[in-house]
């Protein structure tokens, strides 16, 4: 079995695939270490962008039924709590994990690892590209075109599907979820507690939807047309100004400075 063109099992020289792509994402929490000016304008971002996810996607956030698979998405997916350690653990445990945990829980969490590392990727050119005064939509717009790379951002978002229907085929199997929490002691014993985590609340987010696949369509659908809209200037490209109310009385703003 090939897992990001890694064969299971296979010689440690060989396993080269999996390893430099979590280098990669360490490295890229560093990108700024020298200018710590673009490093809090990083955080501001990051910030300011989860803000904005939760606030297109509030009507999901507001279903008991998404709730919990929307604060997975963008809490966890979208830069998690410990990710230094959870990096670090599991570039030591490469081969651990491979043992104790089934295909479908393996190929979820490097997908979120490459979802990751490609959405800092991005983060960073749009923080070039930003002026040094507070985000607001227009700036974040004018700096998301000038960063440019349509063809990642639209990789960014098909990410997102696939560890999401990677996640649901878990949950459709009981045999292969028992075999992930099965995996539980030995994973904390092995090292990478974090992780195994990680992937037990993903799968305790997807049960509580009981069949993910409207969810993950709404979720890429919205954000492919937001990318199309940023890339052609819209004045509005997340189209907050046509949202219903979801809450009348308690209506989100929009995400500012």
């Amino acid at each position: 079995m090939k897992l990001l063109g890694i064969e299971i099992g296979a010689a440690p020289s060989e396993r080269g695939t999996l390893g430099r792509l979590l280098e990669r994402n360490a490295a890229q929490r560093d990108v700024f270490a020298a200018d710590p000016k673009l490093a809090k304008r990083l955080r501001r971002l990051q910030k300011w962008q989860s803000k904005r996810l939760l606030r297109s996607h509030e009507d999901l956030h507001a279903n008991p039924r998404y709730r919990l698979a929307i604060e997975f998405f963008f809490n966890e997916l979208y830069g998690a709590g410990d990710a230094r350690r959870r990096d670090s653990d599991l570039i030591k445990v490469q081969t651990a994990m491979e043992r104790l945990l089934p295909r479908e829980g393996l190929q979820a969490l490097c997908l979120a690892i490459q979802l990751e590392t490609l959405s800092q990727e991005l983060d960073a050119a749009t923080v070039r590209a930003l002026p040094d005064a507070p985000i607001t939509v227009g700036r974040y717009a004018e700096a998301y075109r000038a960063a440019g790379r349509e063809a990642e951002r639209r990789r960014q978002i098909e990410l997102t599907s696939e560890v999401g229907a990677y996640l649901d085929g878990v949950v459709r199997k009981p045999i292969v979820r028992g075999l992930v929490r099965l995996a539980r002691a030995p994973a904390h014993a092995a090292g990478f507690g974090l992780l195994q985590e990680f992937l037990e609340r993903g799968l305790v987010a997807f049960e509580a939807m009981h069949g993910a696949g409207e969810f993950l369509q709404t979720i890429r659908d919205r954000e492919l047309r937001a990318s199309a809209r940023l890339f052609a200037g819209e004045p509005d490209p997340f189209e907050f100004e046509r949202m219903p109310r979801t809450h009348p009385t308690r209506r989100p703003k929009a995400p500012s400075g």
